[in-house]
């Protein structure tokens, strides 16, 4: 099989949640096959939930969708470096690999700060494939900020 990115769903994800006010983080679950079993992106301020990170959301819908809390054999594309209660989920979700954006040296959980996976008590690590489109989901978050500024 051929390496596919399908991180431009997650940069869609990203854009949307930008032009909700959100924060522009999107992620998108991919299943063995490769199709797309669920996508998301931030919704924290709109549901008043400081858990839904785009990673949790999809996670969340596809586990629901499967009727498993276990996502074996599945890869997660994130436009930015999770944090260390994403990195959790995607511990306890079993997900094979995990593609990410942007690094996030502040918040980051998994290359950065905490580092999840890296812990004796962290009973799965899935691939971890940093810097994917990284120039386009920096961008995303740079213009989002600099809005805000």
């Amino acid at each position: 099989m051929t390496f596919r990115s399908h991180m431009e769903i997650a940069l869609q994800e990203a854009r949307a949640a930008a032009e909700r006010g959100e924060v522009p983080v999107g992620a998108v679950i991919v299943a063995p096959d490769g199709s797309v079993l669920a996508q998301a992106g931030n919704r924290t301020r709109e549901r008043s939930d400081p858990s839904a990170h785009a990673e949790m959301l999809a996670i969340r819908e596809a586990c629901e969708k499967l009727g498993s809390e276990r996502l074996e054999g599945h890869d997660l594309y994130v436009t930015l470096e999770p944090c260390a209660m994403c990195a959790g989920a995607i511990v306890a979700a079993r997900i094979r690999r995990l593609y990410f954006g942007a690094d996030d040296p502040k918040s980051g959980g998994t290359v950065h700060g905490a580092r999840v996976f890296d812990h004796p008590q962290a009973h799965h690590r899935p691939d971890v494939y940093p810097g994917i489109n990284e120039d386009a989901c920096s961008a995303v978050l740079r213009a989002f900020f600099a809005k805000k500024r």
